[in-house]
């Protein structure tokens, strides 16, 4: 039968093939991982249908395939689920250049036991990983196991080794003028979700500065109460009450049907950076969460999303996003891109102190932060999105008025 590429979450079109997890001629069961690949959001592996024998691969490491792609071919195997191997007898004079008849499985590769995320970990270190022994249940093999065994091979170089390493490298790769980093993986998959949503959704941006001192002095009366609260979480809170109010930026525009889909649920995604590019895990049901639960849940799912361990659910079923962009840097703005299908997409930039002039002429110093409002120009005007944004702003300069707004 053909094992092929399947949608395995939020709707992906392709995806690029990291390795393969079996060789031909090996024997397989039910579920087990066949091939690993890697999406614009996750890294995952594709399990046997059914068990069998794998016959040849139809792709190759490095290839981008879309969904429907036939990825390797698995013949069924034995009643059993082994097939058996045929030896040629000899006459009884001949040497013993047989053995007794044994199950396919006696020559196969070693199967090994680990998470996508430790087989990138023992790639990028040129490391065996059928060379490594499991200290996981079951024998799987565990990140500290890849690391472990990279300490005791690097305080035991291997002199000739070295030396041909160096012959190798001058040989083989002189100094070049310039540096070439591979266009594949999760930054070629980021690069066709970003054009994709550009070519289809009329953006447009909406700028807006706002007053962030009084949830500054808010978060500092918290944590005297041992209450650290990130400042992100209140952003999510105060967004999800403006989308209940504000339905339109919590929709889906479905132009074939001329409908647009408004979504009571509040899923907000949260751009990540990783070394391999954004990532946007998903809080669901910001609604009925309170802002301590947000931010436990935001603190959670940010480090799974650093340590590529998020799951498809994780990064599956948002209807709006943030990005917080503010702790690198970037005071005035951008114009972030919208996640496609969705609507809207706000960005928070970074806080500064600056003078302002009050309402009665006096001028005083106040924690200043700059945010970009992204939306669908074909389901919302301009006009609605300063609505929005200014009764964000009202409710992130007077916190207090936040939490009764949760009562």
């Amino acid at each position: 039968m053909e094992v092929k590429l399947h949608d395995i979450g939020e709707g992906m079109t392709e995806a690029d093939i990291n390795c393969f997890l079996v060789k031909p001629g090996d024997a397989v069961k039910a579920d087990d991982p066949l091939v690993e690949v890697q999406t614009d959001k996750m890294t995952a592996e594709i399990p046997a249908p059914r068990a069998g024998i794998i016959k040849e691969f139809k792709v190759e490491p490095g290839d981008t395939i879309t969904v429907g792609t036939t990825i390797l071919i698995l013949e069924a195997a034995g009643h059993d689920g082994i097939e058996k191997v045929k030896v040629t007898s000899h006459p009884a004079n001949s040497p013993k250049l047989h053995e007794p008849l044994e199950s396919f499985a006696a020559f196969k590769g070693k199967r090994v036991l680990a998470s996508p995320f430790t087989r990138k970990i023992a790639r990028e270190n040129s490391i065996d990983i059928e060379n490594i022994t499991g200290t996981g249940p079951a024998g799987r093999i565990l990140d500290e196991d890849i690391y472990q065994y990279l300490a005791s091979s690097q305080s035991k170089p291997d002199p000739v080794k070295q030396k041909q390493a160096v012959v190798t490298e001058t040989l083989i790769n002189p100094p070049a003028d310039k540096e070439i980093i591979p266009f594949r993986g999760r930054r070629k998959q980021i690069a066709r979700k970003m054009a994709q949503s550009l070519s289809i959704i009329p953006h447009c941006t909406h700028f807006e500065e706002i007053d962030v001192t009084g949830l500054i002095t808010f978060r500092k009366d918290l944590k005297i109460l041992n209450q650290n609260i990130s400042a992100t979480a209140f952003f999510l809170k105060a967004l999800s009450i403006c989308l209940k109010e504000f339905p339109v930026f919590n929709a889906v525009l479905h132009e074939e049907k001329e409908e647009i889909h408004l979504a009571s649920e509040h899923h907000i995604g949260i751009a990540v950076d990783t070394d391999e590019g954004l990532i946007v895990p998903v809080i669901k049901h910001v609604e009925n969460k309170t802002i301590r639960e947000i931010h436990a849940e935001m603190k959670q799912l940010t480090e799974k999303a650093v340590g590529n361990k998020l799951s498809v659910k994780e990064i599956s079923g948002g209807t709006f996003t943030v990005s917080n962009v503010g702790p690198l840097g970037g005071s005035f703005g951008a114009t972030p891109i919208i996640q496609h299908p969705q609507t809207a997409l706000v960005s928070f930039h970074k806080t500064k102190k600056m003078p302002v002039v009050t309402d009665d002429d006096q001028i005083v110093i106040r924690s200043m932060m700059n945010i970009s409002m992204s939306f669908d120009h074909r389901v919302a005007d301009g006009a609605t999105a300063v609505g929005f944004t200014n009764r964000f702003a009202e409710l992130i300069q007077n916190p207090k008025m936040l939490v009764l707004e949760m009562v």
